[in-house]
């Protein structure tokens, strides 16, 4: 396995139509979860990648369990739960540069999670093990399943990716959001944070702080995700680097765009691309996917994504 990635995936319901959601009437059913997202676009770019959660036993899941594997990702390590639902939630397009999430996933199967149901062999085959700051905000037992996750990729070697992804709505205060934010970062070999991530634990700073900052927790590597201006970059071997983004027209979508980011440069590290040009191919997959509504929809196949990186697109293909 290249990547093994753990987490809850929800049905996703998107509004046919923009505008406040107290309007809309009609709605169409996807899928949705950092996780999931990652281990799918690197499915599609030809690497091997592991998705492990709990699901309901339910409609939500079956759709959702055959979706993933049919993405080429392994879900053999997927279980389910006849007492909990599949978490959903909803989108809101407000109107343009204005998206918002509405969650109810509060006791989901995923929710429930434990330690238990992780064997060692689903990691320690693994070159990557994929975590976000998600799950552990799901409760105490999830906590410990991620706590469980890095041991076993530390005593295998397995290097451990670290993006916060902090969801203020799912932990229970800041603080605690912070201490455990803080806390994977630093059993990280690579974090992937945004800015207002890292301004949400170190304070107002420049991007270079920031860097800085994970710098000084013991991580390794560092992409600091900067939007549309693309990423600020460090490692032992790169100093401080700037990798410009890629030009956008019109953001349709920009849930996903960050996990398109991570599989992107989980690619590129995989095929032996340095960390400036594996963030490259990052930055190119997030903006691919913020112009096509859906959180996977946009995860381009290896050809697509050279072509946009070339500049090459055509507007119309005859």
């Amino acid at each position: 396995m290249d990547v093994v990635t753990i987490g809850e995936t929800m049905t996703v319901f998107t509004p046919n139509e923009e505008g406040p959601l107290r309007h809309a009437r009609s709605f169409s059913m996807k899928f949705g979860g950092a996780e999931s997202n990652v281990a799918i676009g690197l499915s599609r770019l030809g690497h091997r990648s592991r998705w492990i959660s709990r699901l309901g036993e339910d409609e939500f899941g079956d759709a959702m369990h055959s979706f993933i594997r049919g993405e080429g990702v392994d879900v053999s390590y997927v279980t389910r739960d006849a007492n909990a639902p599949t978490g959903v939630f909803f989108k809101e397009f407000r109107r343009l540069n204005d998206t918002r999430v509405y969650y109810y996933r509060k006791d989901s199967a995923a929710s429930k999670m434990t330690a238990e149901l992780l064997p060692e062999h689903a990691i320690q085959d693994a070159v990557y093990l994929h975590i976000t700051g998600i799950t552990p905000a799901l409760g105490k037992s999830c906590q410990l399943l991620i706590d469980k996750a890095i041991r076993i990729a530390k005593e295998t070697g397995t290097k451990i990716v670290f993006d916060p992804n902090i969801r203020l709505k799912i932990w229970a205060d800041e603080n605690e959001a912070r201490h455990f934010i803080t806390k994977y970062a630093s059993e990280s070999d690579i974090v992937m944070p945004g800015v207002a991530e890292a301004e949400f634990l170190f304070g107002s700073n420049t991007p270079e702080q920031f860097i800085d900052h994970f710098h000084e927790l013991g991580v390794e590597t560092v992409l600091l995700k900067l939007g549309k201006e693309g990423s600020l970059i460090s490692s032992p071997s790169v100093p401080k680097t700037h990798v410009p983004g890629f030009f956008v027209d019109r953001v349709v979508d920009p849930i996903g765009a960050g996990d398109a980011f991570a599989s992107g440069v989980l690619s590129g590290l995989l095929d032996g691309l340095a960390l400036e040009e594996a963030a490259r191919r990052g930055n190119a997959m997030g903006a691919m996917v913020t112009m096509v509504n859906g959180d996977v929809e946009g995860l381009p196949i290896r050809d697509d994504l050279d072509l946009f990186m070339s500049g090459g697109a055509e507007d119309v293909t005859r």
